[in-house]
């Protein structure tokens, strides 16, 4: 059986990669590309999958106890290859496991599950953690698949994240050293709703915490992308600046906090996962036209 899958029905067709388990795009049943093709002129990614961090540690060094190692931003499972253990048309499923070289950094035993499924014009992305080691096992997860901006079709038309309460959350400031401010501050979205351009995100990823609900990103009456999201109480925006894309990041934990120190449990929305015990995370996109 071979590592990378391609999925597909008559809205929707999807290829996941070995490595990292990362969607390398979707597209519509019309050819239209909904997700970024990774050009390297602003960034490499298309949708990884951040564990057992999320964001940036500081100076890139993680604590556990007592436990210290050198961590990346996000992790180490977007670089690492994926077994994929089944595959029909419409949905595969990827598992990473803890080998000699992730339990130097992250002291654990662990599966990581990944699913990727289309039913109609839904993409549903499932994720399942488990511990399978004797002691607690703190961590943060989340995804960042990027989608294309403008939309397929729309180059003229005005682009905005619209949240389902109408509401305004606060958000927390993101640093230069990529950890985030301790404080809440006043959001950009007003009524619920958020006008995508450049000078959002001049300094940055936008960072809501506790904020993450049903939310649509698209034009006002053209193509549109409802997303969905279980257990993932986080949520990040991000673009950078001039680049065609807009990342939509639902977390289960961020960036650490400046100034909190480096262990991984102390991180805001951390998990601390039981022995043995399983932890599952997902976000669905349904595309309109």
């Amino acid at each position: 059986m071979t590592s990378d899958c391609i999925l597909s029905n008559d809205h929707l067709s999807l290829s996941v990669a070995a490595v990292g388990a990362e969607m390398q795009y979707l597209r519509t049943s019309q050819g239209a590309d909904l997700l970024w093709h990774g050009d390297a002129t602003f960034w490499t990614g298309r949708a990884p999958v951040l564990f057992p961090i999320v964001g940036r540690a500081p100076d890139d060094r993680i604590e556990i106890g007592a436990h210290r190692a050198e961590m990346a931003q996000h992790g180490f499972a977007r670089r690492r290859r994926f077994a994929l253990e089944a595959h029909t048309h419409t949905e595969c499923h990827h598992v990473l496991r803890a080998d000699a070289e992730t339990r130097a950094v992250y002291p654990f035993d662990f599966a990581l599950h990944l699913t990727h499924a289309l039913d109609g014009n839904t993409l549903s992305v499932t994720a399942r953690v488990e511990n399978q080691s004797e002691e607690a096992m703190p961590f943060g997860f989340g995804f960042h698949p990027a989608f294309n901006w403008p939309l397929p079709g729309h180059s003229e038309d005005p682009h905005h994240v619209t949240l389902a309460s109408a509401t305004n959350p606060q958000q927390r400031p993101l640093r230069g050293d990529g950890l985030l401010a301790p404080a809440l501050t006043p959001g950009p979205f007003q009524d619920g709703v958020l006008p995508i351009n450049e000078a959002l995100f001049k300094d940055g990823a936008l960072v809501f915490p506790d904020a993450a609900e049903p939310l649509r990103y698209g034009t006002e009456d053209g193509t549109a992308l409802a997303f969905a999201f279980h257990n993932l109480p986080d949520i990040a925006l991000w673009k950078p600046v001039g680049a065609p894309f807009l990342c939509i990041e639902p977390w289960h934990g961020t960036a650490a906090l400046a100034g909190a120190g480096a262990q991984i449990a102390d991180r805001p929305n951390s998990l601390l996962l039981p022995p043995r015990e399983v932890a599952e995370f997902g976000y669905s996109v349904t595309v309109s036209d």
